[in-house]
Formats: structure tokens, C-alpha cells, sequence
């Protein structure tokens, strides 16, 4: 099933009336939990803080949800929201266009525009400005907005950035020992509040959680780590793969082996033939032969002369076919014993498909049969096939063992090398047992962040590759540990640093799981 006849499919079949968890859906409410504290702290510091606000988790944590409920909840008479993109545009003249667009500024400073900022405040109005995919500002960019939040005694805008928390790291390097800035960090929600969410999801559908088992919720809310995007995509799979199997159940035909009519009859006749080959060895007559014949003749009951027939292998008995019996071909043969034929459908020689050499004369006229003649006339040539030069029947040899070639030398690295040169360590997590631990530390959209991270942490750090929503994610993880106590315990011992993008551990079967879906 593609994947647009799965989306056709989906929704008909669970009666929904649209895709509960697409990004954006018809009439989706502001889910609170892990949220409303951070937005309600956001109003706070935007009017008491004189600091950059900044937002961060990995990507599917929400942070978009979360500008966009900021904005709604603004009083839209006091305060002025300027959203702007940095993906595509961020460096410092972009970001700075785009917010004198939206503010109506002819030059895009950061002096005409603090100044149309304090204008604005002469009204009574307020101006929040909110940067999306923050991760993807470059330090002029960053510079240039740290200069905006700091504004001037006159007055000022709220800068928010959202983004992952590679963010920091290029703050911390602008800032130095200055404090410019206030980091607030999404965490992902608890099972029940996993639950909740599916639940509200489904409902604005017109479905109800009772579609998810408890063990379903449990292990969605596993491999998603408690990130709403990731719940969403995970959720959404395992009602499409619940959907194909209840489908698959019911259109699967009952077991049992079937042959076509064709191939019943082909191996028919061969039955036919082995039955009546055995009831003729029995009664065979071996007729007196004259010294130097080199013929053996069997008595064949069909009340006709028999032919004299002459086999090159002279000695070994051979079953023959009777009169009028279909021969075998192509498929049917194979379909029958196995008969191995050449690409023209001949069989290859020195197969066991190759009959015997046989050369057929009829008796000259007024000999009894059964009686040998004494000298043959020698059969047209046209009729006579010419006999193959056997002295002796020759045993076929048995198959040559194939020598082995000598071991290839692996190709590849070992996982562990291979990820600590920054490739993305599939094959590692591949290897590991499903039951150990790993720290899972950030994700982000950017392959470079992903590598650049790896290389400046180096040890026991490496990432993997899936897809959310349709977008690639690198995710970073730290160790390998037997236990969720011990990578507990070593999450305690990461550098502050890391320790500020709260990793949190999960099993190596989840990541094994993601690397299966990614492909």
C-alpha cells in the first residue's frame, strides 16, 4: 500500500474526520501540560526581564506550538508580534529585513528600527519579537538581535528565540562573562500526560483513546521519548500498521497448497508411466542373441512388431516411456523432478536430464518377433539418431566441493570507529543488545551540528539518522550502558554544558526501532 493510499485508507477506516496528528489540524487546542508553566513564565520575564529570552528542546518538542500560543494569548492592543524565519535567512540582513518589513522601516538597522520600537511605545504599544529555527542564526544575526533586546533607555522590543539547544553554545561564546541572555528548556511529558495528549488529539478527530491499548500508549510514548512531534508520527504509524494488519487478516485466503490443472495431469502421466514400466520389468524375455549382436531387446504386449531397440549404454536396464505418452517440458518437468534445462529449454548435458542415446530400426520383413535379425539393414539416417561414442556408462562424479576463497578482509570499520569519525552509527546501534541503555542527548535538524557536536565532545558520543514529519533528525547519544540506573548515573557526570539540554536515557530497541522505520 503507498503511502497515499494509506493516508486514503486511514482516515476512512478509524472514521476520522481528518489526520488527528498532522502538524497543524482543524480546531487543536493549546495542550497544557509541560507548557502553560513556560508560557505563563514567558509573559512574566517579557515584562519584568530585561533579557533575551531563549526557548529550546530537540526538534518535535513543541516549541513552535508554543510561540504560536504565545502570540495568541497577547493582548493584541498593546502588543505588537513580529514573527520572522531564520531557515533560509540567517544571517544579520536577513533577519533585520524581515523585521522592518513587518514594522514598516525603510532601512533595516538596528537603529531605525529601535526607534520605530520606541515610537510605538509612545501609543502604548509594545513589540515582541519572535525568531523561529533560532539554531540556524549565525553569529552576526545573533549579535544583531542581542543588540536589539538590549534596545535603548528609550525603550526596547521582547526578543524570543526558539530553537534547538545547539543555540546556547553561540551565545555563551557572544555573551562571555556578560548575562544577556535566559534559557528556558522544554522537557518532554510523562506517560499519562502522553496519554492525555493522544487522547485530546483523537477526540478533535471525533475518536476516543480507546483506539490505543494501554500497552500501545506505552510503548508509543517509549519510542517518542515524550516529544509531541515524535508522538505524533509514532501514533500515527502504529494505527496504519493496525490498519494493514486487521486488512491483511481479513483478505488472506485459507492455507493450503494448490496446483494448476495442467500440472496435475503433467505429473499424472508420469505416474501412469512409472506403473507401467514396473509391470513390464517382471515379465521381460531376454531373446537368445547372436554372438557379437550388440542389442538387447525388450517384449513390449502391444500386438505389433517389436522395434529393435539399441542402447548406448548396453547393459544398464532403462525404463522407457510407452507410445503416446505426453512428454514433459519446460516448468511442468522441473515442477515433476527437478529437471535442469539450458536457456533454449534443452536439458544441459551431463545432467540427469539427458536420456540415453537410442537408435531404433524396424525388423526386416518375414523375421519373427522377438527373433534377431541377421544382419540389419541400416535405418535412414534421417530416422536414426547417431548413437553418442560410450564405451562404458560413466558414474556422473560428484559435485566438486567449491574451494573456499580466502576470507575477505572486512570493508568496513568497526561501528564504534565509524562513529566517532562523525558518520551516522547505524550499524553500532545495530549491534548493540536491545535491552542496554544509551543517554540520548539533543536532536537537530543539521547533520553538520550533529558532527561538529560528535567531534568537539569525541569519546563515547555518536549519532543516528531518522525522519520526523518528513525531515531528517540526527540524533546524539552518549555511552552504552546495561542498565537505566547506570546511564542515570552517568548523565550526572556530562559537563554542565550538555547537562543544559536535559538528556535523558532510553533503550538501544527504541533507537533500533527508529533506524527500521527511517529506511
Amino acid at each position: 500500500m503507498t503511502s497515499l493510499h494509506a493516508d486514503e485508507a486511514f482516515l476512512g477506516h478509524y472514521q476520522l474526520s481528518h489526520d488527528p496528528f498532522a502538524p497543524r489540524v482543524p480546531g487543536f487546542k493549546f495542550f497544557p501540560a509541560q507548557r502553560k508553566p513556560v508560557l505563563g513564565q514567558l509573559h512574566h520575564l517579557a515584562r519584568y526581564s530585561q533579557l533575551l529570552l531563549v526557548v529550546t528542546g530537540p526538534l518535535g518538542s513543541g516549541k513552535t506550538l508554543l510561540r504560536q500560543a504565545l502570540v495568541a494569548s497577547t493582548n493584541k492592543q498593546s502588543v505588537q508580534s513580529v514573527v520572522v524565519s531564520a531557515r533560509g535567512a540567517g544571517d544579520a540582513a536577513g533577519v533585520l529585513r524581515q523585521v522592518a518589513q513587518a514594522l514598516d522601516v525603510a532601512t533595516a538597522e538596528p537603529n531605525a528600527i529601535l526607534k520605530q520600537v520606541v515610537q510605538l511605545g509612545l501609543t502604548g504599544q509594545e513589540v515582541y519579537l519572535l525568531v523561529d529555527d533560532a539554531e540556524q542564526l549565525d553569529e552576526s544575526a545573533l549579535e544583531a538581535l542581542l543588540a536589539l533586546a538590549a534596545g535603548t533607555p528609550e525603550g526596547r522590543p521582547h526578543v524570543f528565540l526558539f530553537g534547538e539547544s545547539s543555540l546556547i553554545a553561540e551565545l555563551e561564546q557572544i555573551s562571555g562573562d556578560q548575562e544577556l541572555f535566559h534559557v528556558i528548556e522544554l522537557q518532554p511529558y510523562e506517560e499519562e500526560e502522553t496519554r492525555e495528549y493522544l487522547a485530546q488529539r483523537l477526540e478533535g478527530a471525533g475518536a476516543g483513546i480507546e483506539l490505543f491499548s494501554a500497552q500501545q500508549i506505552s510503548d508509543i510514548h517509549e519510542s517518542a521519548g515524550g516529544w509531541p512531534g515524535t508522538i505524533n508520527q509514532v501514533a500515527r504509524d502504529a494505527l496504519i500498521e493496525a490498519m494493514i494488519a486487521s486488512r491483511t487478516a481479513v483478505k488472506r485466503p485459507k492455507m493450503g497448497f494448490t496446483m494448476p490443472k495442467k500440472h496435475v495431469l503433467a505429473i499424472s502421466a508420469v505416474v501412469v508411466v512409472a506403473v507401467a514400466a514396473a509391470w513390464l520389468i517382471p515379465g521381460r524375455s531376454k531373446a537368445p542373441t547372436t554372438a557379437g549382436a550388440p542389442t538387447e531387446q525388450a517384449q513390449l504386449p502391444l500386438g505389433k512388431p517389436t522395434p529393435n531397440v539399441e542402447f548406448a549404454n548396453s547393459g544398464q536396464p532403462t525404463n522407457l516411456p510407452m507410445v503416446g505418452q505426453p512428454v514433459m517440458r519446460g516448468p511442468l518437468a522441473e515442477e515433476a523432478g527437478g529437471i535442469s534445462e539450458g536457456d533454449d529449454g534443452v536439458p544441459v548435458e551431463g545432467s540427469s536430464a539427458t536420456p540415453p542415446t537410442v537408435t531404433t530400426t524396424a525388423p526386416p520383413a518375414g523375421v519373427p518377433a522377438g527373433q534377431p535379425a541377421a544382419k540389419p539393414t541400416p535405418a535412414p539416417t534421417v530416422a536414426t539418431a547417431k548413437p553418442a561414442p560410450v564405451t562404458k556408462p560413466v558414474a556422473p562424479a560428484p559435485a566438486a566441493k567449491p574451494t573456499p576463497a580466502p576470507a575477505a578482509k572486512p570493508a568496513e570499520k568497526p561501528a564504534a570507529t565509524v562513529a566517532k569519525a562523525g558518520a551516522a552509527g547505524g550499524s553500532w546501534y545495530a549491534s548493540q543488545p536491545t535491552g542496554n541503555f544509551v543517554v540520548q542527548i539533543l536532536g537537530t535538524s543539521s547533520e553538520a551540528n550533529a558532527q561538529a557536536f560528535v567531534k568537539e565532545q569525541g569519546g563515547e558520543y555518536r549519532y543516528f539518522k531518522k525522519v520526523l514529519n518528513g525531515k531528517p533528525l540526527y540524533v546524539i547519544t552518549y555511552g552504552n550502558f546495561a542498565s537505566r540506573a547506570a546511564a542515570d548515573s552517568a548523565i550526572k557526570a556530562l559537563p554542565a554544558k550538555v547537562q543544559a539540554g536535559k538528556p535523558w536515557p532510553r533503550t538501544v530497541a527504541s533507537v533500533q526501532q527508529e533506524l527500521a522505520t527511517a529506511r
